[in-house]
This record gives structure tokens, sequence and C-alpha cells, in this order.
């Protein structure tokens, strides 16, 4: 893992850092992005997404049971307070060397804790001519998390977002970057409020763009709560 760039720590431990990690192979990730389902509660057909959450022990990867995500209205005014359920990722995905890489690169340089969950988004958003993606129809805002990271998997035939980071949300951005396949961007979820800015075709045709989006802890809940 190749740092690019770090911000000084803080009580919570890393502000933020954007990482290169060079010993994932982002190729075997491509076949898991063309079978998401579309995400139900944004609308615009335009994002997909599955969800599960984690935990590392022993430096082995554990699967947790399924759970709904919730966030209140203070982090996400779109969806907040609606118990969202989503598919889970793709066992063979969850099974590859690469992934289990992400996970532990992400819990290994925010010093989380043995045992800590950890939830992983994966999210594609599209964009059409006619349809630009947001992939943050939220706004600026924090997801509630102590961490969170963003790892780029691929972009193709788009132009557009950018993400940017915040001390507040009507303050100037302190950080903007295009993610580009590879990089990885770990915030502070208490210091920080993020946005990634939408994204429209370079030409004609549908545009994609590809992320993980690591949290931790999870923000799933189970259905018994």
């Amino acid at each position: 893992m190749q740092t690019l760039r770090e911000s000084p720590e803080t009580s919570y431990g890393i502000s933020f850092a954007l990482e290169k990690i060079d010993s994932i192979v982002l190729d075997v990730f491509k076949p898991f992005f063309n079978n998401l389902p579309l995400d139900p509660y944004i609308k615009g057909n335009y994002r997909l997404r599955r969800l599960s959450r984690f935990k590392l022990s022993d430096n082995e990867l554990i699967h947790l049971p399924h759970g709904y995500l919730y966030q209140s209205k203070d982090y996400n005014p779109v969806v907040g307070g609606v118990k969202r359920q989503f598919a889970e990722l793709d066992e063979e995905l969850i099974a590859l060397y690469e992934f289990k890489k992400l996970v532990q690169e992400v819990s290994h340089y925010c010093k989380l804790k043995p045992g800590v969950e950890i939830g992983v988004h994966q999210i594609r958003t599209t964009c059409s001519p006619k349809n630009y993606g947001n992939p943050a129809p939220e706004g600026i805002h924090q997801d509630g998390a102590d961490f969170v990271a963003i790892f780029s998997c691929d972009r193709q035939n788009i132009q557009g977002g950018g993400t940017h980071l915040y001390m507040a949300r009507r303050e100037k951005p302190v950080f903007t970057k295009v993610l580009y396949p590879g990089e990885l961007l770990l915030v502070n979820d208490r210091d920080f409020f993020h946005f990634t800015t939408p994204i429209k075709p370079l030409e004609a045709g549908v545009g994609t763009r590809d992320v993980f989006v690591l949290t931790s802890p999870s923000l799933l809940v189970d259905f018994e709560d």
C-alpha cells in the first residue's frame, strides 16, 4: 500500500488518508458488479447495490448474519429512519483473496480492534446522456460511523464523481479528488463530512462507477432489534 496523502491523526486515530493499493488485482471484481440488484430506495434506477457485514478474528474474515441498514434522518435526510434491506454480497466474491485483502488493509490502517463489525457496501452508479448518476443523493453528509473507506474498482465512460471532504456542511471542501481504480480514501467520519459529485457520460452510451464503501461499525442492525 502506497500512501499518497495523509492528514494528522486525531483522538479517534486517522483523520483522512489517500492510499493506492497495488497488491489487489481489480479485474477479479468486475464480474460481480455486473449482477448487482437495483437499490429500491433511490428514485431514478441508476444505483445498484449489495451489502454485507463482517468481522476479522485472528486475521480470518467472518461473514456475519444478515441485517438491515439503519441511519437516522440526522445522517441521511433522503432515506433516514427507514429500515433498508439489501442483498448480501456474492459468496464467490467474499471468498476472493483480493476481497479479504481489502478488508484487512482498511482494518489495519484504521487500527480497528479485533471483532469490530465492518460493513461492506458494493455499489455501482450508472449514468446515461438523459439520466445522470448521483453517488451521494443525500448531499454533503456523515454516515454515523467511526470510519468510512471508499475503494475505487472501476470507472467506465464517465466524467465527474469527485469526492470532497468538509469540516462542516457550509464550508469549502478541504480535500477534493476523483478516485481512480485502485485508490482508497479512508476518512474519520466523526471529523469530516463527505460528498461525491454526480457522474455523466464522456461519450454516448452508459457510464459506470464501481466502488466498495466500508464502514466501521457496520451500521447494520439485527432483525430482532
